[in-house]
C-alpha cells in the first residue's frame, strides 16, 4: 500500500518474511514519532478506548457481550496474564499442543502452578476434536481448554471450529491463542463460543511489537477477580482500570499504541479482515507454487496449512540454511529458521506489509 505522503520515512533495508515482528507500512512507522501523555483524554479516550472497541468489533458480531483488555509486553505476556488470571485455584486446564507455542503454555501453567493436563501431539499432527471430547467426558475436573489457533512452529492451522464445538458441548471455558491468526483469518468469537482470544500488536493487524491484547466474554471475565497469580499480569484489574478511566495500570507503551491505532485504520482501508485474508492467501499461493518450481516442498499437506507462514523442507542433504539465509538477506529478504525436531526445515511468512509483487520478487531473488 504505497502512501506518497510518507515517502520521507526511511525504507527498510529488507522485507521481514517472518510471523512477527513483521514489515510495517511507512505510515505506521511515522505514527511512532510523537510523544503522548498517558493522563490526557486525547490518548486514553481517543486512542486507547477506540482501539478496545475496534478490537471487539473485529472479533465478534455480538459486541455487547465482549470486552477487550490491552496488556504491556509481547504476546506471551498476554497469554500468561490470561492463563494466570482466568483459571481459578480449583480449576484444571486442558492444554492442546502440537508445537512450540502450545508447549510454552504448558511451561506457563507449570510456572504458575496451575493444575493442567496436556493433549500432546507431534508437530505435524492436527488435534482431533473427537479426542478432545473424549478427554473432557472422561475427566470432569477439567474446567478450561486452551488451543493455539495457528501454530507458527510449522504453519499449521488447527481445527478451531471443530474443537470449539466439542469444548462448548461440555460447557468448558475456551481460551484461544490467536496470536498469528487474529486480523488475518476471519472468525466470530460468539458463533464459535470462544471465551478468551489472545493476540498481539505486531501480527496480522500489522503494528509494531510492544503490547498484547485479550478479547474476552464479559460475563466470564467478571468471575476472575482475585484469581491472578501476578500483580502486573492481573488481567481482571487491568480491565477494571481501563473500563473506568481508559488508563493502563502501569506505564503504557504510548508510541506503540498510537502506531497500532494507525494500523487498525489501515486494516479498515484495505477492506477488513476478509480482504487481508485474501491478500495473505494469494501471497502464500504464489509462494508455494514458486518455491516448488525452485525445488522446495512444503512440510505440511495443504489442508493443514495456514495462510500465515509456510515450512519448507531442505531440498537435499547438502543444503545449508545459513548461507541461503544470508544470500536472501543480502537481496532484501529475511527468512525464518525452522523450529521443529522431526525434519530439517525453514519458514517463510507472508503476513505484514507484503504483497504479491513482493513474493514474486522474492522468488526471482531465490532463483538467481
Amino acid at each position: 500500500m504505497h502512501t506518497p505522503e510518507y515517502d520521507f520515512v526511511p525504507s527498510n533495508p529488507y522485507l521481514l518474511l517472518t510471523p512477527g515482528p513483521l514489515s510495517t507500512s511507512k505510515s505506521v512507522r511515522f505514527a511512532l514519532l510523537r510523544d503522548w501523555c498517558t493522563w490526557d483524554s486525547d490518548y486514553n479516550e481517543d486512542i486507547v478506548q477506540v482501539i478496545r472497541r475496534k478490537l471487539v468489533a473485529l472479533a465478534t458480531s455480538k459486541t455487547d457481550d465482549y470486552t477487550s483488555v490491552l496488556m504491556q509486553g509481547s504476546g506471551s505476556f498476554s497469554v500468561e496474564a490470561t492463563i494466570g488470571s482466568v483459571v481459578p485455584e480449583d480449576g484444571n486446564l486442558l492444554i492442546i499442543t502440537n508445537g512450540a507455542y502450545g508447549n510454552r503454555i504448558v511451561k506457563t501453567a507449570e510456572a504458575l502452578k496451575i493444575a493442567h493436563v496436556v493433549y500432546n501431539l507431534t508437530e505435524t499432527e492436527a488435534p482431533d476434536a473427537a479426542a478432545v471430547a473424549t478427554q473432557l467426558a472422561e475427566d470432569p475436573s477439567i474446567t478450561h481448554v486452551v488451543l493455539v489457533h495457528c501454530e507458527t512452529t510449522t504453519g499449521m492451522l488447527n481445527p478451531l471450529e471443530e474443537i470449539a464445538s466439542a469444548v462448548k458441548a461440555h460447557k468448558k471455558v475456551l481460551i484461544v491463542d490467536a496470536m498469528s491468526s487474529f486480523g488475518g483469518i476471519p472468525l466470530d468469537m460468539s458463533k464459535l463460543g470462544i471465551d478468551y482470544l489472545i493476540a498481539s500488536s505486531n501480527k496480522c493487524i500489522q503494528g509494531v511489537p510492544g503490547f498484547g491484547f485479550v478479547i474476552a466474554k464479559r460475563n466470564e471475565l467478571q468471575k476472575c477477580d482475585g484469581n491472578a497469580r501476578s500483580l502486573c499480569l492481573d488481567l481482571y484489574d487491568q480491565w477494571k482500570e481501563m473500563d473506568a478511566t481508559g488508563k493502563w495500570r502501569y506505564t503504557s507503551p504510548t508510541h506503540v499504541v498510537r502506531a497500532f491505532f494507525q494500523a487498525l485504520e489501515e486494516l479498515e482501508v484495505e477492506g477488513g479482515i476478509e480482504a487481508r485474508h485474501a491478500r495473505y492467501a494469494e501471497n502464500q499461493q504464489l509462494l508455494i507454487e514458486g518455491m516448488a518450481q525452485l525445488g522446495f516442498n512444503t512440510l505440511l499437506p495443504r489442508k493443514l496449512q495456514s495462510p500465515i507462514i509456510t515450512s519448507f523442507l531442505y531440498p537435499n542433504n547438502e543444503f545449508e540454511f545459513e548461507s541461503f539465509y544470508l544470500d536472501a538477506k543480502a537481496k532484501g529478504f529475511v527468512l525464518y529458521p525452522g523450529k521443529i525436531s522431526q525434519a530439517d526445515t525453514f519458514r517463510i511468512g507472508n503476513i505484514g506489509e507484503v504483497y504479491p509483487d513482493d513474493i514474486k520478487a522474492l522468488l526471482k531473488a531465490l532463483g538467481s
